[in-house]
């Protein structure tokens, strides 16, 4: 058996094929690991989103942002742009099945040494601090009261973080963590910068370069930043290579860390 954790595919269903296929993945004997954002922008959502819920318990996934912002669109809550490729999933026979099966997915997965979350974690969190606010999260994204944070996710304030958080707010500031950081301050207060990482705002630095981290005692796998592409330190796995973009698509074996790619030629609309 081999694990392969895969970067951001965002509908390229395509280069997601093509890599399997590199790989000799077989569901009856390996797992992936997928970073989040399955779907938008490129031009596969639906077909990706079926052909990921087919592979039953060989997949592993965590929700990012663009999977959240479906979620939201299903309910009316969010806006649907001309740039986001997900019309066919809102549109599709099997709508209802899709989204319930995507807003049962988890934030995190932790097994072993390893934690994958789609985007980042605060200096201050601890691998088992962030894997119980994660939970938080999920707990309600999964029952009754779903769209009133979904509501609040995207049209409430967006608080940094603070233990005393507490209702709404405490659970999009986690969410916001868990699926959007890219660069914070040495104190965990996070910024809107998604460019190239030596562009970081002064004041900043990548979420995983902050000193004196409380998260280094396990292997962070992760995706979202596509500007940084493919990154790998001793505890971490940033393997957003940026297929939509036109760049790679990226997998890992996680027992070697041998890295496989291929090209994308399809970039974002």
């Amino acid at each position: 058996m081999a694990i392969y954790a895969i970067g951001d595919i965002q509908g390229c269903l395509t280069p997601f094929r093509r890599l399997l296929k590199q790989i000799s993945f077989d569901p009856r004997m390996d797992q992936l690991w997928l970073v989040g954002d399955l779907i938008n922008r490129g031009p596969d959502s639906l077909a990706l989103l079926r052909f990921v819920r087919s592979l039953g318990d060989a997949v592993r996934i965590v929700l990012g942002n663009h999977d959240l912002f479906l979620l939201a669109a299903a309910e009316g809550i969010a806006t649907v742009r001309h740039k986001d490729t997900i019309h066919d999933i809102l549109e599709a026979k099997d709508r209802g099945g899709l989204i319930a099966w995507l807003r049962h997915q988890p934030l995190h997965h932790r097994e072993g040494s390893f934690l994958m979350i789609h985007a980042g974690l605060l200096p201050q969190w601890t691998i088992d601090e962030s894997v119980g606010f994660a939970r938080e999260v999920e707990a309600v994204l999964a029952g009754p009261d779903y769209r009133t944070f979904l509501h609040s996710l995207f049209h409430g304030p967006a608080p940094q973080w603070s233990p005393s958080l507490a209702g709404p707010d405490r659970l999009v500031s986690i969410t916001r963590v868990l699926t959007r950081l890219r660069t914070c301050t040495p104190t965990g207060e996070m910024s809107e910068f998604s460019g190239p990482p030596e562009q970081t705002p002064t004041g900043y630095l990548p979420w995983f370069h902050i000193p004196y981290r409380r998260h280094t005692d396990g292997t962070i796998i992760c995706g979202h930043w596509a500007a940084l592409g493919l990154h790998l330190e001793p505890n971490l796995l940033a393997i957003d290579s940026g297929c939509v973009w036109g760049r790679q698509l990226t997998a890992i074996r996680l027992e070697d860390r041998t890295v496989f790619q291929v090209d994308c030629s399809t970039r974002s609309r």
